[in-house]
């Protein structure tokens, strides 16, 4: 039972100055101040800081360098934890970068910024990634871009920003453009969670419901059948009544979700499909959960086939976590795709 509800809130849920750095072997938190950022809304984030975490052994030439893009209110110290935990990808091979995207709570954030904190879209926060990647940590390019829900949707961003800077990209639970069920419910998210602040309702509370909300989505009607007996649904109801993050705070959580809302990758090609499925160079790997009530599979589908790259779709029932009810599957997937020539 606590297995199921800390899987679906997962994913829901040293100080550098300016200075070029080296990349080394060290799971250890690091940050960077990449400068002023200017956002794509023309705004400013003063003294930017990203956050970031390295798994794994550069090699000579630095031609194994994997960028690990977070999801939704997710760290790089979570990605280490998938990373340990399922093996996700070969660090004895590979040499993984875990960046914090902006509005997480450990880069740059409305929770650790001393003022106003300026709207976020996702393109912000790939934007971010390639002055960190390029101005401080000296790389000219990466093997491969990797990212799971949001971290999908940065994924498919870096494949139209910057189409040569990785030869692979692997985007899991995808959406490269959201349908208006999945902005339906985002919507819903934004709207509960500012009336309950307008109405001076605690963090608490206002987190249980969101989370509780998401929930219904985050997995399939059938799954929490399965898996959630009803002799036990008033232990499970009671596990969403918990203390809200101290990192992912409602102000983050609002900021990443709003950024989320905006996504399209077509936006900056007249919000024209075609044409911004034309700008992506790299070799892609789309894995899509037939079941995504997060995420409508339709556009990853359509993105796959305009295309033609390698897609791995799964039927089963665990909705926008698919891919942790077919790890092993989805893990071999992975593995081949980044050997393949």
């Amino acid at each position: 039972m606590k297995n199921l509800v800390l899987t679906i809130l997962l994913f829901i849920c040293f100080f550098t100055e300016g200075q070029s750095q080296s990349i080394l072997n060290d799971e250890e938190q690091k940050y960077v101040l990449i400068g002023n950022f200017i956002t794509q809304n023309n705004d400013t984030i003063e003294n930017c800081k990203i956050g970031y975490r390295i798994f794994g052994k550069v090699n000579d030439d630095s031609s194994n360098v994997i960028l690990y893009c977070t999801w939704f209110g997710g760290t790089s110290e979570a990605i280490g934890r998938l990373i340990r935990k399922y093996q996700f990808i070969d660090t004895s091979k590979f040499l993984i970068i875990a960046v914090d995207a902006l509005g997480n709570g450990v880069s740059s954030s409305p929770s650790n910024y001393p003022e106003r904190f300026p709207s976020l879209t996702i393109k912000d926060m790939v934007n971010s990634q390639h002055t960190l990647l390029t101005k401080h940590l000296n790389l000219k390019k990466v093997f491969a871009v990797i990212g799971g829900s949001m971290g999908s949707m940065q994924a498919i961003q870096w494949a139209v920003s910057y189409p040569k800077f990785m030869k692979k990209i692997i985007a899991y639970v995808p959406s490269p453009k959201l349908s208006s069920y999945d902005l339906l419910w985002i919507n819903t998210q934004i709207k509960l969670i500012e009336s309950m602040q307008k109405c001076k309702c605690t963090d608490r509370d206002i987190k249980t419901l969101s989370d509780m909300m998401t929930a219904l989505i985050a997995r399939t009607p059938d799954y929490v059948n399965e898996n959630v007996p009803v002799e036990k649904f008033s232990e499970y109801l009671e596990s969403f009544n918990k203390e809200p993050d101290k990192i992912f705070t409602l102000d983050n959580y609002l900021s990443q979700i709003k950024a989320i809302g905006q996504f399209d990758f077509s936006s900056d090609f007249g919000f024209n499909f075609e044409k911004a499925a034309e700008q992506i160079k790299s070799k892609l790997f789309l894995i899509i959960s037939k079941s995504d009530m997060m995420v409508n599979p339709d556009s990853a589908i359509k993105l796959a086939e305009s295309v033609g790259c390698r897609k791995l779709i799964l039927e089963n029932n665990c909705g926008h976590l698919a891919v942790t009810c077919e790890i092993e599957k989805v893990k071999k997937e992975i593995a081949d795709f980044l050997t393949d020539d």
